[in-house]
């Protein structure tokens, strides 16, 4: 376990949904699991941005973070992320502005440029395009007071910005010296390393240090579960795996569904594909098997920090994995704060 103690633990929830209950249970559920999470010693928090899909219930960030915010006191909290192209950048600023007045020192701001999940939803959103590089240089002008228009409350300080990085937006970071969140295809955790590798490699060469951050730093974020036994965790997978599935196959990211619910149905061919890809893609396991797996990604990656975004529909079970991975890291329950060295640097 030594090999983890020195990376920093953070958790992405999304507010999936479950059938059988209302979105706002999603929203309700996200918050008592930020209060748990800081609890188990957990460094970070994040919640996400999604507009009109049915299985998640999270579409205002800075809406959710302020109710975190009032039911916790030393968790960072964050978004992974706020998708700018959805936003002008000065109302980005004044929402995390606030956010930062209201929780001194706690908050940071993720930000994407991921598209609305459907037409219609893009044609909602009033989406167009737009220069991200340029976006982001204008929303750090506010949040550092060097813009023309003041942002209001005025910071105390800086507030953190972080890129939820895939190609480009690797390009982008470097040259505005933030750090980046890395998930799916480039940690290469169910195919070839190697692309991804290279391309945080490119990341590192290309950095230009800014007044925030002196240096290239990286974040990856996975699916982590924990159980008893491999097939426990396993289980545990497969219904974010088969939400997953159903969007590639009939075009809609439904609510979580009960393991049981699931195996009663019949699979097609390309649903059992996609399902399989998924649980490729996460880490899942007995807390021996995803300590090894887990500090292999830390070593091949130089990753500073492991943001799990895991997901399953029985929120017991969920809770117990989430317990157990901050163990794994060496937290310390019951309000218990993360070692220094576990802090990432420019957080």
């Amino acid at each position: 376990m030594a090999a983890l103690t020195g990376v920093g633990l953070s958790l992405l929830d999304r507010s999936r949904t479950r059938s059988g209950e209302p979105d706002s249970t999603g929203v309700t559920g996200t918050v008592d699991r930020a209060v748990a999470a800081e609890r188990q010693g957990y460094h970070r928090f994040f919640v996400a941005e999604h507009h009109g899909v049915p299985g998640v219930a999270s579409a205002a960030p800075a809406v959710l973070l302020a109710a975190i915010a009032g039911r916790t006191t030393t968790l960072r909290i964050g978004s992974a992320g706020v998708m700018l192209p959805h936003h002008q950048p000065l109302v980005v600023a004044e929402q995390f502005a606030m956010l930062s007045a209201l929780a001194p020192g706690r908050v940071d701001l993720g930000l994407g440029r991921s598209p609305g999940f459907t037409p219609p939803v893009r044609r909602a959103l009033r989406e167009h395009e737009t220069d991200f590089a340029a976006d982001l240089a204008e929303l750090r002008s506010y949040l550092e007071g060097t813009a023309e228009v003041t942002a209001r409350p005025r910071p105390a300080a800086p507030v953190p910005m972080s890129v939820l990085a895939t190609g480009r937006g690797l390009e982008v970071a470097a040259a505005l010296g933030l750090p980046v969140v890395v998930g799916g295809p480039l940690l290469g955790v169910a195919g070839d390393p190697e692309p991804g590798l290279a391309a945080l490699a490119g990341y590192r060469r290309a950095f230009r240090p800014s007044s925030q951050q002196p240096e290239p730093q990286v974040s990856i974020s996975l699916d982590v579960l924990v159980a008893d036994t491999a097939a426990e965790a396993q289980e545990l997978l497969l219904p974010e795996a088969w939400a997953m599935a159903q969007a590639r196959t009939a075009g809609a990211f439904p609510p979580l569904e009960p393991v049981a619910a699931i195996r009663a149905r019949d699979w097609t061919p390309r649903q059992r594909q996609y399902v399989e890809q998924t649980a490729a893609s996460a880490i899942a396991g007995t807390p021996e098997q995803v300590a090894g797996r887990l500090a292999e990604l830390v070593e091949r990656t130089g990753a500073a920090e492991l943001i799990a975004s895991s997901s399953t529909f029985d929120r017991a079970a969920l809770a117990a994995s989430d317990a157990a991975l901050a163990g794994l890291f060496g937290r310390q329950p019951a309000g218990g704060r993360a070692p220094a060295s576990a802090v990432p640097s420019g957080a």
